[in-house]
């Protein structure tokens, strides 16, 4: 239960840094968005991890390797695509693509880590999955149809979502059967993503130019607070989700985001159908049907 609850919490923050990082978008490249959330939360998990004094158990190197490794693919070069997703498709046609995250994990954890899930857990899965894809497939006033969405954006959404999954697999390796704490996974996961990105961003030219629009105090906060809530503390709560509960049910459940933005929809004065609540209701089914499992 640990495990299903730390992964609802993680989609409910990824649901309003979803929202922050679209409009921050609109001023900073997908590689230094990634960037900027990424350096700030590995400053403040490191702060976490001195201040609690967590135990190192388990760090060995094999494990610190590919829980590096799982970073620079999940978060470094995952995160980047689905920013660079949302630039062209928008969150809502973003999101729809990121739902192919679970079944993927599920399915590499079944060849890699012969992690097999009960026909109870692969209907709760399909359904979760079935009640997030109707409610962000909907038609909204003025926008397009996932059909006819930029190719550039569907191809970054996959890669994305490829990429998430291969590094929730990974992730899942080392800590389910190693006594290494969340919060360390966190950080080295963040460490990985942070090195590939810097890589990238050197590779194409001066790091310093880049970076220059993040001088600006007001968005500069806006960065520091999408990181906090999308990174910080999502990441960690996703570690927990995939240290105690299987593979393809953590992606499931951390999968459900679109679900927490209706509410947010509704707060900010946007109109919400009668479609959507009954999408939610069914994946909320499909939810509850993986929790009790």
């Amino acid at each position: 239960m640990r495990g299903e609850l730390a992964a609802l919490m993680a989609a409910c923050l990824w649901a309003v840094a979803t929202v922050m990082f679209g409009r921050l978008g609109k001023a900073l490249s997908p590689l230094v968005l990634n960037l900027a959330k990424g350096a700030i939360a590995l400053v403040l998990l490191a702060l976490t991890l001195v201040l609690l004094g967590q135990s190192t158990a388990g760090l060995d190197r094999p494990a610190i390797g590919w829980l590096a490794l799982s970073g620079v693919i999940g978060i470094g070069l995952g995160d980047t695509a689905y920013f660079a997703a949302i630039n062209r498709l928008g969150p809502r046609r973003a999101l729809l693509l990121e739902i192919l995250a679970p079944p993927i994990a599920a399915l590499m954890a079944l060849v890699f880590l012969q992690e097999s899930l009960s026909v109870r857990a692969w209907l709760g899965i399909a359904l979760t999955l079935a009640g997030v894809v109707w409610v962000i497939a909907e038609r909204v006033p003025g926008g397009t149809i996932p059909g006819r969405a930029n190719y550039q954006g569907i191809i970054y959404g996959v890669l994305a979502a490829l990429g998430q999954a291969t590094g929730a697999v990974m992730s899942r390796a080392v800590l389910a059967d190693t006594a290494v704490a969340p919060l360390w996974s966190s950080l080295l996961r963040l460490a990985g993503g942070c090195v590939i990105i810097l890589s990238i961003l050197r590779y194409q030219g001066p790091v310093v130019g880049a970076l220059r629009p993040l001088r600006s105090p007001r968005l500069l906060a806006g960065v520091a607070l999408a990181a906090v809530l999308g990174t910080y503390l999502a990441i960690y709560l996703q570690q927990i989700a995939l240290k105690y509960a299987a593979t393809g049910v953590a992606q499931a459940l951390t999968s459900t985001s679109p679900l927490f933005v209706l509410p947010l929809a509704a707060a900010l004065g946007d109109r919400v159908s009668l479609r959507a609540v009954a999408g939610a209701v069914v994946a909320l089914a499909g939810i509850a049907i993986l929790v009790n499992g």
